[in-house]
């Protein structure tokens, strides 16, 4: 069974393309969930150093760089079948890998600092700034310059990304996939923060 776009003119591509939108774009919107709880937690962690918030914050983090490459990855694909290359250097696209990029740094930052405390410390800090960094590189500047993924400039959007246009079957399975992504992303973070918390204590008792 076949979710279609109803518009007037719509080439094959797009109409099978398009059930990648239950995939990419529910990435993108789990991504951005996680790395909001994550600054969250680094910033209750500047306000009273505690483990488990700097656990949470890592954790969430992570798990949110592999939805985000997740997410760079099924684009690709959808970049394949409508733009004719995998990669074609759109500044969404670019911005998106910077975007990870400053994320993936961090982990280099905190495996570069031995002393508990100041890892800490210094990553909350840089989460903040890897959290700000989000808005210009994936929703500023892809707007301010010409760009073929919906939303940029000079682009006249996917009609599969149209509220207006999207049909009611489509809407039925793309609103709970989104839903259903961020909810696993949080319950693989969540498992994270338990086994990382575990090892701890066993480190502790011996």
């Amino acid at each position: 069974m076949g979710f279609l776009v109803k518009v007037p003119v719509l080439d094959e591509r797009m109409q099978q393309s398009v059930r990648n939108l239950f995939f990419h774009v529910p990435m993108w919107f789990c991504m951005q969930t996680l790395f909001t709880v994550s600054v969250i937690y680094a910033i209750r962690y500047l306000n009273k150093p505690m483990i488990k918030y700097d656990t949470y914050s890592t954790e969430f983090a992570r798990t949110g760089i592999v939805f985000g490459i997740l997410g760079l990855i099924t684009g690709a694909i959808w970049a394949k079948y409508q733009w004719g290359a995998a990669w074609s250097g759109d500044p969404k696209q670019n911005g998106a890998a910077i975007a990870l990029l400053i994320y993936l740094a961090y982990f280099v930052l905190r495996g570069s600092v031995t002393d508990e405390s100041k890892r800490g410390r210094l990553s909350a800090v840089y989460n903040i700034f890897a959290f700000a960094m989000l808005f210009p590189t994936i929703w500023i500047l892809p707007r301010m310059t010409e760009s073929l993924h919906p939303g940029g400039k000079g682009s006249e959007g996917n009609p599969g990304l149209n509220p207006n246009d999207t049909s009611p079957e489509m809407e039925m399975v793309f609103l709970p996939a989104i839903i259903g992504w961020i909810l696993l992303g949080v319950w693989i973070s969540t498992l994270f923060v338990r086994f990382r918390m575990y090892k701890e204590r066993l480190l502790e008792m011996n």
